[in-house]
């Protein structure tokens, strides 16, 4: 067995430790159940992302969803026909 100090705002772990109690588990326990799950997932074992999309995939959602209206615009049934319309 090994320590693990971390630090955490107090509302934060008091809120925590509610939760975790009201689960049946301790702080050390909720913990623990984070780490295994990090493993068996191979990274963090939830989505983390940002709420709002960055200037270049908002310009690209804006790009698609033109094109999506475009009655005019090409499109290709399979990645062969679009390679072919790239030479």
């Amino acid at each position: 067995m090994t320590n693990l100090n971390i630090r955490t705002d107090k509302n934060v772990k008091a809120a925590a430790e509610k939760i975790f109690e009201d689960l049946g588990m301790n702080m050390t326990t909720a913990v623990n159940v984070f780490l295994r799950q990090t493993i068996r997932e191979n990274g963090i074992p939830f989505a983390l992302k940002l709420d709002i999309p960055n200037e270049i995939t908002a310009s690209a959602i804006s790009e698609s969803r033109k094109l999506a209206q475009d009655q005019t615009a090409k499109g290709y049934s399979s990645i062969e026909d679009l390679k072919a319309a790239q030479l």
